[in-house]
């Protein structure tokens, strides 16, 4: 995309007082054009054809067609950058995650009973400028169950892993679905993943839930104390920082408040420096997934120092392809992995640590 042509956005929202603040606050962006507005697909669909825009914003529940049906429609016949506007209860996380798997780029929550967007406007002008920049993907079906590794009846026998072994995944947009893709591969053997997904707080828990329904891996959204075990995916929640402690003979996360770190709570950055810093390095392996920004390639590269196996995502597979970019570019990532190969690559390293390392090591102090 030509970088001095405004950005050229259409909004699709039944709300008439959202459709004014989006506009609003895309408009107070210099880089920036609202070139119409929708108050449903149908009226889109038209919207679409005679104006081009670059980037879409879609609102999910309206009158006529949902947002989801229209979402899919797009992506069938005339694929483009879709940012989700969605409401932030229950039922607005399931259908914003559906809609990034169809798709959709990054998505933003939408205030209730507000007549003002707040800081949720330059959260809404950043994800649209991500958004234009972005490759959009087509949706990738759920493999049947059959064809993804099962979840034991029972919990296997605990593999031989020294007891440091961890994982550690950071993203930010399009994360959700390349996590997804990748943890859907992974046994239940592997060791203990802790990950940082740039999500709001109403959506981290529905994001952990739908990812548990699906991995032999059990996932869930970490709580304040959560002991990080083989077989166990920690997510960190939305709103708070996630961090790494040894405790005696095992890892537990903390959950916690602080200042946001390059604009993200929770921050890749803070998950790897605490990891780094409790001794976890040696016998780690972290990785940094597609998103806009550099959050992680510091405590990714602080990792790689102290002797952990580290990777990025390649700029082909990313939707965004920035924190990948900032980690390789800066010597954090020892290699750039499509996401097709990160599974493998995840699985294939923890057997070679399983077997050159017995499982009984003195702990590093």
């Amino acid at each position: 995309m030509n970088p001095t042509r405004k950005i050229r956005v259409l909004i699709v929202d039944d709300s008439a007082v959202v459709r004014k603040l989006a506009t609003e606050a895309l408009s107070s962006d210099p880089g920036i054009e609202v070139v119409g507005t929708a108050i449903d697909p149908y009226v889109a669909r038209d919207r679409i054809l005679e104006l081009s825009p670059d980037v879409l914003t879609l609102d999910l529940e309206m009158p006529r067609m949902d947002g989801l049906t229209f979402l899919r429609l797009i992506m069938e016949s005339r694929p483009l950058p879709v940012v989700v506007m969605s409401s932030l209860s229950q039922r607005g996380s399931d259908y914003t995650l559906e809609a990034l798997r169809l798709g959709a780029v990054d998505f933003l929550g939408k205030p209730s009973g507000s007549y003002s967007f707040g800081d949720l406007g330059a959260q809404l002008i950043a994800k649209v400028k991500a958004a234009a920049a972005a490759r959009v993907r087509p949706s990738r079906p759920v493999p049947p169950a059959a064809l993804r590794p099962a979840r034991p009846a029972t919990p296997p026998p605990r593999p031989n892993l020294h007891p440091r072994s961890v994982v550690l995944l950071g993203a930010s947009t399009g994360g959700t679905e390349a996590l997804r893709e990748v943890l859907i591969n992974l046994p239940a053997t592997l060791p203990g993943i802790a990950i940082v997904q740039h999500i709001p707080a109403t959506f981290s828990k529905a994001f952990a839930d739908r990812l548990n329904t699906l991995c032999a891996l059990e996932v869930r959204e970490a709580i304040d104390g959560d002991r990080l075990a083989p077989g166990l995916a920690l997510v960190a929640p939305g709103g708070f920082h996630m961090m790494l402690q040894w405790a005696a003979d095992h890892y537990r996360v903390r959950i916690t408040g602080g200042p946001p770190i390059w604009h993200q709570r929770p921050a890749v950055d803070l998950l790897f420096k605490s990891a780094a810093d409790c001794g976890a390095a040696p016998h780690a392996i972290a990785g940094i997934f597609t998103g806009m920004g550099k959050d992680g390639a510091e405590g990714l590269l602080r990792l790689r120092e102290k002797g952990a196996t580290t990777f990025a995502q390649d700029e082909a597979s990313s939707v965004v392809y920035g924190m990948p970019k900032a980690a390789w570019e800066c010597g954090a990532a020892q290699i750039q992995l499509s996401l097709e190969r990160v599974a493998p690559y995840l699985i294939s390293r923890c057997e070679a640590a399983q077997h050159s390392s017995p499982a009984h090591v003195p702990a590093i102090p």
